[in-house]
């Protein structure tokens, strides 16, 4: 249970982030109804609000977010925007999260 909460909220960050982001690039360069915009502005604000959930310091929770985010990214575009990740798309992917998992969950003395 202690690996499930941090990774969960992190991954409703991104959902939060990274759909905000999506819904306003969605708004503002394809011309979607401003209500796109709008409720984009509302899932970026619940993201500031989701990632203080997290038990970490600031520094430590934005640093593996950012790798979450980074991996997060690639499979949205995948999977809403047509983007095709390749090989080397992956194998970053890969190394991103191993280092997640150093920073977050390595045991400290």
């Amino acid at each position: 249970m202690p690996l499930i909460k941090p990774l969960a909220v992190f991954f409703l960050a991104g959902l939060c982030e990274i759909g905000g982001g999506y819904l306003m690039w969605q708004w503002l360069k394809s011309g979607r109804p401003a209500w796109t915009g709008l409720i984009g502005a509302l899932l970026l604000v619940l993201y500031g609000w989701v990632a203080t959930w997290q038990p970490t310091s600031f520094g430590k929770t934005y640093a593996v977010y950012g790798a979450v985010f980074i991996v997060m990214s690639i499979a949205w575009a995948a999977y809403f925007d047509g983007f095709r990740p390749d090989r080397f798309d992956m194998f970053g992917g890969a190394i991103i999260l191993l280092g997640i998992a150093v920073v977050l969950f390595w045991p400290r003395p």
